[in-house]
Parts: C-alpha cells; sequence; structure tokens
C-alpha cells in the first residue's frame, strides 16, 4: 500500500476514534442535577468540518455508523439524527468543490444553515411523532453553541490532525481533482 492511501485510511480510522471519545465524554458522570444548558454537539461539528475540508477521509457509511451509534448511546430517537446528519453531510460533500475559493466566513454560514436544517427537522418530526422534546430554548441555545464551537473545531483539525482542504495540484482517493 502506498503512502497517500495509508494515510487516507488512518484517517477515516481517526474519525470513529474521534467520535468515539467525544461519546466517552458525553457520557461521563460528571454532574447530578439536570443541566440548565445546553453543550454544543461536538460530533456534528467535527463531522461537517470534515466533510467540508476532506469529504474522502469521511465517507457517508462511516458517518451513518457513528451517529447511529450516538443516537443509541445517547438514547436519542434511533436513526433520525443519524439520517439528518447523513443527509446534510451528503450536501456539504456536493458543496466542498464550490467552496474551496470561499473564505471561512461563508462556509461558517454554509455550515449553520446546514445545522439549523438539522435541528429544525428534528424537531418537526419529533413533534409530529408527539415525542417528548427538550425545551426550544434549549435546542437554540445548543445550535448556537455548536455555530460558535465550530471555529475551534475546525482550528483544532486543521492543526492537530491535518484535515486541510485539498490544494487544486492534489488528486483525491478516486483519482480526481479534490
Amino acid at each position: 500500500m502506498d503512502r497517500p492511501q495509508l494515510h487516507l485510511w488512518l484517517m477515516r480510522a481517526l474519525y470513529p476514534l474521534l467520535a468515539l471519545l467525544i461519546l466517552f465524554f458525553h457520557l461521563l458522570p460528571l454532574g447530578t442535577l439536570p443541566a440548565r444548558w445546553a453543550p454544543p454537539d461536538l460530533l456534528v461539528a467535527l463531522t461537517l468540518a470534515w466533510v467540508l475540508r476532506r469529504p474522502d477521509y469521511v465517507p457517508l457509511l462511516s458517518i451513518a455508523v457513528v451517529m447511529l451509534m450516538a443516537d443509541l448511546l445517547l438514547q436519542r430517537p434511533p436513526g433520525l439524527l443519524a439520517a439528518l446528519v447523513v443527509a446534510g453531510s451528503a450536501y456539504l460533500r456536493s458543496a466542498a468543490p464550490g467552496m474551496r475559493d470561499a473564505g471561512f466566513a461563508a462556509e461558517w454560514l454554509t455550515v449553520g444553515i446546514v445545522i439549523v436544517a438539522i435541528a429544525f427537522c428534528n424537531r418537526a418530526v419529533l413533534w409530529i411523532t408527539a415525542v417528548q422534546q427538550a425545551p426550544l430554548w434549549l435546542v437554540i441555545l445548543q445550535v448556537a453553541a455548536t455555530l460558535a464551537t465550530y471555529p475551534l473545531v475546525v482550528w483544532i483539525s486543521k492543526g492537530l490532525f491535518g484535515v486541510r482542504r485539498p490544494a487544486l495540484s492534489e488528486s483525491d482517493a478516486l483519482g480526481g481533482r479534490a
């Protein structure tokens, strides 16, 4: 196996490992009182950041498995948020080539729209199916916190793991232009 292929597979393995780490810290029993605020959804932010920057590192099947596992571990309706994140990731994957020349503000706005759409669709489906939900202000707070931490997730992904947009001269895993 040549060096670029090995790197690709290592990065593909790193995404589920980071997801497990995020879920581990999310499930730690750090407090016994109910939370008065909603923390950012770092798993969604990480997924969308990596999809926009290096779609070849996070195949849709990997996203689906990770998000379904998160749904089960966090006791959310199984598959709902997973399907919405996969749909949002598929949209961003198709938009990624056009985002290469756009600045970070345009990327942040696009990701923000996708995160708001995921939250809205999740809430709508839960409302239609009469599933008990968190108060609306908590959902809005979580969306805002996720959007606020997105630049930090991108910065850590780029600085620590080297997840950056490919240059025009680089090829993707399939041999085409990235």
